[in-house]
């Protein structure tokens, strides 16, 4: 057998969670959630970036509230995709965190690049997300003193998760945990801090070092999960509700550990 693919299959087994019950009910949502638009603009690149907050609506102050920033997957430049996983988004919030989800793409940025090799032709578009979630980090920090800013998760779907994971490798003293679902093209940080968790589709396949070997994944302490019946396309609003359940599940666990 391949090395690799012995090493692949090594993570996928080992490495998942046999004291999470993956087929059980999310936990229980404690709070109602409100929505907020925030219309933010970066002078310094002459640059809307839309960022909608999803938020629990609670009687007393929630202390010490951690925040997640999410990253959505490429939509060919539409727009609105950062409003189309609001299954998790509005689940985080529901257990009160502060949740802020970015647009990484504008009508006028240029269109993916669909050419290999993809960490080098794809590597200004993920530059350009990491400028995005590092922006809207320091905005919110004008605005909501009181988040726990100690403890970040930053959590991208597709090229979102492989903007997460260069933000990860560009200022990792910045986010506490990534999660990242399905991620293809950027390697995952090899490190202790931030905590690195992935979640992969069931039918496509990572590039070549995105993913850790096994002796790597106990090194660092990653954990990577393999799903069975969740494809690529379907971790957005697409998920039927088993899908959605569990995807929510792992991110419970995840942003709990």
């Amino acid at each position: 057998m391949n090395k690799n693919l012995f090493d692949l299959l090594l993570i996928l087994f080992i490495t998942f969670l046999p004291n999470i019950n993956a087929s059980a009910q999310s936990s229980v949502s404690t709070f109602r959630i409100k929505t907020d638009s925030l219309n933010l603009f970066d002078k310094a690149r002459n640059r809307s970036v839309p960022v909608m907050l999803y938020l629990p609506v609670a009687d007393k102050k929630i202390r010490k509230q951690k925040l997640v920033i999410f990253s959505h997957g490429y939509g060919e430049n539409k727009g609105g995709d950062y409003l189309v996983y609001s299954y998790l988004t509005e689940n985080l919030a529901a257990l009160g965190y502060f949740v802020a989800s970015i647009q990484h793409e504008l009508p006028t940025d240029s269109l993916l690049a669909m050419n290999e090799p993809y960490n080098v032709t794809r590597k200004s578009n993920w530059e350009r997300g990491v400028n995005n979630i590092h922006f809207v980090l320091n905005e919110l920090k004008r605005s909501y003193h009181d988040l726990d800013y100690d403890h970040l998760t930053l959590i991208g779907h597709s090229n979102g998760g492989d903007m997460t994971a260069l933000f990860a490798t560009k200022y990792p003293k910045l986010a506490d945990k990534i999660i990242t679902l399905d991620n293809r093209r950027m390697a995952l940080p090899r490190s202790k801090s931030p905590k690195i968790y992935s979640i992969r589709s069931s039918d496509l396949a990572a590039d070549d070092g995105v993913l850790p070997t096994s002796l790597e994944a106990a090194k660092y302490g990653m954990k990577i999960i393999k799903l069975t019946s969740t494809k690529h396309n379907e971790m957005d609003n697409d998920a039927n509700f088993a899908q959605r359940d569990e995807i929510n599940h792992y991110l419970e666990y995840f942003i709990n550990d």
